[in-house]
């Protein structure tokens, strides 16, 4: 098992639920924009926020950003170790920094001993793109081992100044190279670790890598805390990393949806309704399992695991609970029905 560290409310590690992040694509100095984006991600179910800090006005929105938010916040940081003492003063509650590119070590020494005085976790963010040139000369590029050295060379640092509420990531965009590096950091090290893939791309590529990666890895008992990265809205994100924590079996809360790939006893337009069924369910958090059927002959019997649901025929469809048919309704009524019987559970 992992330590365990807390970012503000938030437990991550040590047997703590795995929790979920995003970061704001906003200008963090327009706190106005960037505390609307951090509510929407909240109501989609973030746990954890990160914001960029790249210039002084960055770091100097932090608290007003913060006394207007409910979830923890993270500064990402790079370069300028003022910027990390400038946000510790301000109420951060955690930040993420990559120690070997903020200067000498009176630098790291500096933010180490501000963030212990204040009990500000960091988390060592290691990437592929940024990985040092002597690793990659050593190694022949960019590989597992590599990331690896790279984030314990970095613990080592925050460790000289005896400093230890240290949370790990060591991101690329390569899946079987994230996972391989995980996998031997989760053997080397019990810190708690940040998963991700990092630039996964857009939705449609993005949420399969992200699966894959994060999602093996959780199935494996690897990772405390999670961000999907994603080219969309970062509420995009939310959604992706509560489907998969719920496909590793991690989530309980929310619906599972399950619906039926079609065939030819489909007489129903499936795929318009079992979306039109997930997206009307995608604030419910409800622990239930909705199956959408596209045949009345045996979906309630495929989907008789399912605490509602409803089963396609023609002109007309079937409403049923735990395989158990409960009512027939005409097609256009169904979804609507079937909404009614959500809400009496």
């Amino acid at each position: 098992m992992t330590k365990r560290l807390m970012v503000g409310s938030v437990a991550v590690g040590g047997g703590a639920p795995v929790s979920i992040q995003s970061m704001c694509n906003t200008k963090t100095d327009d706190v106005e924009s960037t505390v609307t984006q951090i509510r929407r991600l909240e109501e989609a179910g973030c746990e954890i926020i990160r914001v960029a800090i790249p210039d002084q006005a960055a770091s100097e929105a932090v608290d007003r950003i913060k006394e207007q938010i409910s979830i923890p916040l993270i500064a990402d940081i790079h370069f300028n170790y003022k910027y990390a003492l400038e946000v510790a003063e301000r109420g951060i509650d955690a930040i993420r920094i990559n120690p070997g590119n903020i200067g000498g070590e009176e630098k790291v020494r500096a933010v180490a001993d501000l963030c212990r005085k204040k009990h500000i976790p960091i988390r060592i963010g290691v990437n592929g793109g940024s990985l040092e040139k002597e690793l990659r000369a050593k190694y022949g590029g960019v590989t597992a081992q590599a990331l690896v050295e790279s984030a314990m060379g970095h613990v080592r640092l925050l460790n000289k100044f005896d400093f230890d509420d240290i949370c790990i990531s060591v991101k690329c965009s390569d899946v079987p190279l994230t996972m391989e590096a995980y996998r031997l950091l989760s053997q080397q090290t019990d810190y708690p670790l940040h998963l991700g893939v990092t630039e996964a791309g857009t939705p449609s590529m993005g949420i399969i890598k992200s699966a894959m990666g994060i999602g093996g890895l959780l199935c494996m008992g690897i990772g405390d805390t999670i961000r999907v990265t994603l080219t969309a809205d970062p509420v995009e994100e939310i959604y992706a990393a509560r489907k998969i924590l719920k496909a590793a079996g991690l989530r309980k809360d929310g619906v599972n949806l399950i619906a039926c790939p079609t065939c030819g006893r489909t007489r129903i337009d499936l795929i318009p309704m079992a979306e039109e069924v997930e997206r009307r369910l995608m604030g419910c958090t409800k622990s239930l399992t909705v199956a959408v059927m596209g045949c009345a002959v045996n979906g309630p019997g495929e989907a008789a695991a399912a605490d509602i649901g409803i089963a396609g025929g023609k002109g007309e469809g079937l409403i049923f609970r735990k395989g158990e048919i409960l009512y027939k309704v005409p097609q256009e009524q169904l979804v609507d029905k079937l909404m009614e019987e959500i809400e009496k559970l």
